[in-house]
C-alpha cells in the first residue's frame, strides 16, 4: 500500500482508498456493511470512488443502520 484516503459521506466512515501502486486507480476497502457490495472495488480516480460509495450508502445506508 502506497497511500490511503478516508471515505466518510454524511459524517459516517464507510471505508478507505487505497493506492496500490498499480495503474488500475484505488481500491476500496469497505468498512461499513452498507457498502460492503463494494469491496474492492476499483475507480481510477477518488472522486469516482467516492461518488460510488456515497450513492450506494444513501440508496441503502439508512435501511442497513436500521437493523444494527
Amino acid at each position: 500500500m502506497l497511500d490511503s484516503k478516508i471515505i466518510e459521506i454524511d459524517g459516517v466512515f464507510l471505508g478507505t482508498a487505497i493506492l496500490t501502486g498499480s495503474t488500475a486507480g484505488l481500491r476500496f476497502y469497505a468498512a461499513h456493511e452498507s457498502v460492503r457490495s463494494l469491496h474492492n472495488a476499483v475507480e481510477p480516480d477518488l472522486a469516482g470512488l467516492s461518488r460510488q460509495v456515497a450513492q450506494h450508502y444513501r440508496r441503502n445506508g439508512t435501511h442497513a443502520q436500521r437493523h444494527v
